[in-house]
Order: structure tokens, then C-alpha cells, then sequence
């Protein structure tokens, strides 16, 4: 359990195992990699200043490493380019389970009666099948036939959890599982639009929900859950609805007002269009050449601005914050710019970094940084400061690939 937890916030802090046995020899921890290696493969137990050493490295409480964790996530699907590294792949894995791990604690602890359990699971092996499976959640999770205003505020309401990666490249749209068997977990990156983000949940979310027949293929599941996703964006009643229900010529200053309207994006417009029979493939494709020559393709002339951002994580902090469960210094650790007033939530601090941008500097810039703010805040923590007496809790280019364990 202790080299798990030891594995984890080493991957979640972006470092190497050489990156970690120089930071602690700078700390006067000497360590050989080979003793971090076997320390992570749980062959040996490391000793208290060890470990008090990786969590000044790793930037963890000295406890983490003793916390039996009760959350697993099983990881199914992971739409991205190829060219994403597998490193990167397991840090942005590694991130996500420690924030899911954060979420449901705090649910459990505020939310105790809510309940834990998975909506049922579509067969699914036509087409068909996944807009059936699409018009299913969105009956689950009562949205309606109306356009959707946030699918991140739709998981998180339904019971799922979001969780954003701030990573500043668009190596990837989605990552998507289970926590705990029964709690559906989408991880989005932070570098794409609104609409890319909305059909890459969307897109997960036909990955958890659908039950694919076993003798479908990989490319065949990819089209399923696209036709997932814009079915959950845009039923085909909606999309008749908006463009008739049989058209010649589509203009692309109509497909333009659609996606500022349902946060879909042009090109996904016209494959919705094509797919219900709206319009004949010839068209389509005539259209998607018109867009490639403009290029319109990775970059299209309108922008659709949603409310995409994760809230649940934010909102459980600072209520656990106002019950006293957590002291300020811990609400900030979970949950960066929580504590900050009402007349700031719209505005990011000069210099604030957040936790996963301070992980990603070097061990030596990070304990400067991290010095210079405990010397702000040192007179709050003394007795009769702010902080005395708080109680503290004891597209194309993407691809989904199954999630090897």
C-alpha cells in the first residue's frame, strides 16, 4: 500500500525516479534509485525520514503515504493522439485518481445519502442502438429534449465526476471509467474548446453507457460512440426539428447558429445531418471539402462559449470549509483559490499558480515559491491569527484505446 501511494504521488508530481532520488539527496535523504524502485514495488518498507523526505520532494502530507486509499478507478478508454507518450498517459491517470479520490471523500462525508449507483447499460451494436442508448441517459438523468447547457454540470448532477487535466498541449480529449464500479469519471483536457470538450464527454459517456457486443470492432466502436455523443448532444427529433426533416443544400451560416446554439460543432452538424438522412452523403462531403479549403476543419469560424469547467470539487471545499471540516491551509491544499472572497472568484490572483502547475516546476523552484508563501501567511498561523482554533479533518486525430491495467 505504501509503494502504491509512493508511485502515485511521484507520477501526479511529473517526476522521474532519477528526478526524486536527486531531490532527496538535496535534502539530505540519500537514496539509491534502485531503493525507490524497490520501495515503490512494495519489496521494502522505507523508514520515517524516508519518508518524511518524499513528502517534501513529492509535495504530500507525510500521511498520504500511510492512507489505505478506497477508491479504485478502472479505466476504459483513452481518446487521444498517438504520439502521447505513455508517461504522460499515467500521469494524467495518476492526477485524476488522486482528485476522484479527494471528491469522494468529501461526498461521502456531505453527501452521505446520495446514492452510489450506475445507470443501465444499452447493448449496443448498430447505430441505432447508440442513439437509443444516448436518448436513455439523457431520460436517466432527466435533461430533456432542450440543448443541453453544460455536460460537465449534467455528469456531475447525475452523479458522475469531472475532472479537468491543465495540461497546456491538446494531446488529448478524454479519458474515461469507473471509480469504485459504480461512479462514472471523465477526464477532459483543459486546451481545447468548449464544443471539442462537450463532444469528448459526451463521446466517454457513450464509452461507460454503452454495453458493445464483443465481436464489434475497435474502428466500429469509435463510430458508435461518435454517434453516441451527438445523439446525446442533439437527438434526432431536435435535429429534425432544427433542419427539417429532408433538405437539399445546408448553408454553413445556419450550421454556424446551430453550434452557438447546442454547443455542436459544424463539422458534427453536418455528420448529424448525414447520419439521420437530413441530407444525401454527396452533399456532406461536398460541404466537408468546402470547409477543409477555409480551413475550417481544425478551426471553425465561430466559437461556441459553454460553462464547461468542473464545479463539484470547488463547491464541496468550500462547504466543507464553512461546516469546519476542513481548516483554510487544507481547503487550499485540495482545492487552490477556494478560500478567496466573493469579490475575487472572478479574478485569478497576479502569479497564482495552480497546484498541478507548481508540481511541474523543478523540486528546487517549488520549495522557493512555497517558502516565500509560508513567510506571508506565518502571522495567521501564530496564536491569536487568522487560523487559530480551526478543527481539520483527522477528433480525427484522437483515438480511443482500451486502458491496459
Amino acid at each position: 500500500m505504501i509503494g502504491h501511494r509512493i508511485r502515485q504521488a511521484r507520477i501526479a508530481a511529473g517526476m522521474t525516479q532519477d528526478e526524486v532520488v536527486a531531490a532527496l539527496t538535496a535534502h539530505g535523504v540519500p537514496l539509491t534509485k534502485g531503493g525507490l524502485s524497490k520501495y515503490e514495488r512494495g519489496g521494502s518498507t522505507p523508514k520515517p525520514t524516508v519518508l518524511r523526505g518524499l513528502s517534501k520532494v513529492l509535495g504530500v502530507a507525510s500521511s498520504f503515504f500511510l492512507e489505505e486509499p478506497d477508491t479504485v478507478v478502472r479505466w476504459l478508454a483513452f481518446r487521444k493522439m498517438a504520439r502521447m507518450g505513455k508517461k504522460r498517459q499515467e500521469r494524467v491517470k495518476a492526477v485524476a485518481e488522486a482528485q476522484v479520490e479527494v471528491l469522494l471523500t468529501l461526498r461521502r462525508a456531505l453527501e452521505p445519502v446520495q446514492a452510489e449507483s450506475q445507470p443501465p447499460l444499452t447493448s449496443v451494436r448498430e447505430p441505432d442502438d447508440a442513439e437509443t442508448a444516448a436518448q436513455a441517459l439523457r431520460e436517466y438523468w432527466r435533461l430533456g429534449d432542450q440543448p443541453i447547457e453544460s455536460v460537465t454540470g449534467a455528469i456531475e448532477d447525475g452523479g458522475g465526476l469531472v475532472v479537468e487535466d491543465d495540461s497546456d498541449d491538446d494531446l488529448f480529449d478524454g479519458l474515461s471509467g469507473w471509480a469504485n464500479e459504480t461512479i462514472p469519471v471523465v477526464v477532459v483536457s483543459s486546451a481545447v474548446s468548449d464544443d471539442r470538450r462537450r463532444f469528448s464527454l459526451a463521446h466517454e459517456l457513450g464509452h461507460l453507457f454503452m454495453k458493445i457486443e464483443a465481436d464489434v470492432d475497435a474502428r466500429t466502436v469509435e463510430k458508435l460512440a461518435h454517434r453516441f455523443a451527438s445523439a446525446f448532444l442533439v437527438t434526432a427529433a431536435t435535429a429534425r426539428r432544427e433542419l427539417g426533416t429532408r433538405r437539399r443544400h445546408l448553408d454553413f451560416r445556419e450550421l454556424a447558429l446551430l453550434k452557438q446554439k447546442h454547443g455542436l460543432s459544424m463539422q458534427a452538424w453536418l455528420f448529424r445531418a448525414a447520419d439521420l438522412g437530413i441530407i444525401e452523403q454527396t452533399h456532406a462531403r461536398s460541404l466537408f471539402a468546402k470547409m477543409s479549403a477555409r480551413g475550417w476543419r481544425r478551426e471553425e469560424p465561430v466559437d461556441f462559449k459553454g460553462e464547461e469547467r468542473p464545479r463539484k470539487l470547488q463547491q464541496l471545499a468550500a462547504r466543507a470549509l464553512a461546516e469546519g471540516l476542513l481548516s483554510i491551509a487544507q481547503a487550499e491544499r485540495i482545492c487552490p483559490g477556494v478560500t478567496r472572497t466573493v469579490d475575487e472568484l472572478d479574478a485569478e490572483p497576479p502569479g497564482a499558480l495552480s497546484a498541478r502547475s507548481l508540481l511541474r516546476l523543478s523540486p528546487e523552484e517549488r520549495n522557493r515559491l512555497l517558502v516565500q508563501a509560508a513567510e506571508a501567511v506565518a502571522d495567521e498561523y501564530e496564536d491569536g491569527g487568522a487560523l487559530t482554533g480551526f478543527e481539520s479533518l483527522s477528433w480525427e486525430d484522437h483515438f480511443d484505446t482500451p486502458v491496459e491495467d
